[in-house]
């Protein structure tokens, strides 16, 4: 199990680097489109405050977060672009100060649970150190697509441990979420790591393996860009290669991902 302590601490870091992103943007550049179709990094901005204060609700009201979550799971497929086009009429100073309160309470509110208490969200409950790794994912998903649409390249970093380690574990989710059975073995999963080092999950002898760089399959199961530019990531085995297919390590609905060249998804 992984530490929440450590797994918030990245979630602050991750948060911050985000944040010197978009601190400086004159209000007119917070209208940039993204990669996510019809989303700006406004846009981006709000659903990062808005997921973050229903983590907040789940960790200090979870009977109202149940509540909340019923709601919103009544539109399945628009409750989180509603609630991305709503906030991203707030005023970017107002929205920026917003995330950044919001973000900090949660991480308070957090570090104060029970480490093994599950909490209730819109798949599985899941532990303190489970949802800092959700946001943590979010958080980098998101600054990939303000960063992509600021044209800025952003170097990887070891807290791409976290999301590998989430894209590894949500496999069988995303064979079920395009309704498809999951295979019954592991599959070995060796990632080269920002500094060199490589990270590895699974049995050493497993059949079906894939490999690559950390940060491509992070990019991947984040669905933040196509398999066909991801040049470093090689499936050996026909399930390892489906999985690379549809790979998604966000809670809901299959995303669009992103095209060859352009195109966006949503997590």
């Amino acid at each position: 199990m992984a530490d929440p302590g450590a797994v918030l601490a990245d979630l602050g870091a991750e948060s911050e680097e985000l944040d010197a992103l978009v601190a400086g943007l004159p209000a007119g550049r917070w209208r940039t489109p993204t990669p996510a179709e019809g989303w700006t990094v406004a846009h981006q901005i709000a659903h990062l405050a808005w997921t973050d204060r229903q983590a907040l609700l789940s960790a200090t009201d979870p009977e109202g977060f149940v509540r909340a979550a019923r709601e919103a799971l009544a539109s399945p497929l628009t409750f989180v672009d509603e609630a991305a086009e709503a906030g991203a009429k707030t005023p970017p100073a107002e929205l920026l100060a917003e995330w950044r309160a919001g973000r900090a309470e949660l991480q308070r509110a957090l570090a104060a649970r029970p480490t093994g208490e599950k909490l209730p969200w819109y798949g599985p409950p899941m532990s303190v150190a489970s949802m800092a790794t959700a946001r943590l994912m979010e958080t980098w998903a998101h600054g990939q697509d303000v960063a992509d649409a600021l044209g800025v390249t952003r170097l990887p970093t070891p807290r791409l441990r976290h999301i590998a380690r989430l894209g590894v574990r949500t496999r069988d989710f995303a064979y079920a979420t395009h309704r498809m059975t999951p295979p019954d073995e592991e599959f070995r999963v060796e990632l080269r790591a920002p500094d060199g080092t490589v990270w590895e999950y699974g049995p050493a002898a497993a059949r079906q393996r894939v490999t690559g760089t950390a940060l491509e399959f992070c990019l991947l199961v984040t669905q933040r860009a196509h398999r066909d530019a991801l040049p470093s990531l090689r499936a050996e085995g026909a399930d390892a290669e489906r999985w690379l297919g549809i790979a998604q390590a966000f809670a809901g609905p299959p995303g669009k991902g992103r095209g060859p060249a352009s195109g966006g998804a949503t997590a």
